[in-house]
């Protein structure tokens, strides 16, 4: 089961992703990945443990942002390869998408995307939802929903991107993801041990979620558009 950690807030970042990342080892991975805002959206990933990603890093030197993603894959389609790790963009790199579970029509919509001209350049089912995204219009919440809404399968789904710097977007089909709320920082994860160190309030999503996150809380609407409540649950546990 692949890892995913997501934050918003005053602080930066990366320090708080590869953390949480860290937290969630024990699924078990083969490759990881970041993606981070400021000013520009910047993607690392790397096949093999995160000490290959903190490699990496390394040599890319400081990766800004107090938005940001990050992403441990067990490979279901594709090879555990650089070039298919998450997180995967859009052709015009402003679009970055980190996903769970299988997209069991990727094959078609690949197609129909090819055929439209885009660039696929992995051989993974995920890049196809950050190309399908880049088609859409209006704000990232309502694109991401137009885009599931084309997708079959059980998945989790964390979309960044660089026309809206101050939002983070969920979904949840069928694959675990949970909100956290902070003082001004909200966090997204697959897993409550990936966030517990920032925060014990969180927000457990119902399937057919889709979550705006931001630094100021959470808007969460169906696949039909309503918006709806949910409980905040308080984590007792360490």
């Amino acid at each position: 089961m692949c890892g995913i950690v997501g934050y918003i807030g005053p602080d930066p970042a990366l320090p708080v992703v590869l953390e949480g990342l860290r937290r969630l080892e024990y699924r078990g991975y083969d490759s990881a990945g970041v993606a981070m805002i400021d000013g520009g959206l910047s993607v690392v990933k790397r096949a093999g443990k995160l000490s290959e990603l903190d490699a990496a890093l390394g040599v890319v030197g400081d990766v800004p942002g107090s938005v940001g993603m990050g992403h441990t894959r067990w490979a279901t389609h594709g090879a555990p390869t650089d070039r298919n790790a998450h997180p995967h963009m859009d052709c015009q790199g402003r679009i970055a998408v980190i996903h769970n579970g299988i997209i069991e029509n990727f094959t078609d919509l690949r197609s129909g995307l090819e055929k439209r001209g885009h660039v696929v350049d992995s051989d993974t089912d995920t890049e196809v939802v950050a190309h399908l995204i880049e088609e859409k219009e209006g704000a990232l919440a309502d694109r991401v929903r137009a885009t599931v809404l084309e997708l079959e399968g059980a998945y989790a789904l964390v979309v960044l991107a660089l026309d809206e710097p101050d939002v983070i977007v969920g979904v949840r089909v069928s694959s675990p993801l949970i909100v956290g709320l902070g003082d001004g920082e909200g966090f997204i994860a697959s897993d409550v041990p990936a966030i517990l160190e920032h925060t014990k309030n969180v927000v457990i999503l119902h399937e057919g979620d889709i979550a705006d996150v931001t630094r100021n809380g959470v808007r969460i609407v169906a696949l039909d558009g309503t918006e709806v409540e949910r409980d905040v649950t308080e984590i007792h546990w360490s």
